[in-house]
């Protein structure tokens, strides 16, 4: 699953970020990398931009950035 198919409030641990090396490297600085766990702080009308928390910093990404970012749904691994 990606980003931006969870909603205010889910919470997911980062699995693999399909990006060019530039944009990995922007998510790195942020904190956002394979492992981490992130929250969903809130979305914009047609979720054209994303709020999310990693590791106590919030970060704004847009719709496209997003998609680029393969989670897993916390308690998702236990369901299956």
């Amino acid at each position: 699953m990606v980003l931006t198919e969870l909603h205010k409030g889910d919470s997911a641990v980062i699995k693999k970020i399909h990006a060019p090396k530039a944009l990995k490297d922007r998510f790195l600085s942020f904190g956002v990398m394979p492992g981490e766990t992130l929250v969903v702080k809130g979305c914009s009308l047609a979720k054209q931009t994303m709020e999310i928390e990693v590791g106590g910093t919030l970060i704004a990404l847009r719709k496209e950035e997003a998609e680029k970012i393969e989670v897993e749904k916390d308690g998702e691994a236990d369901a299956q």
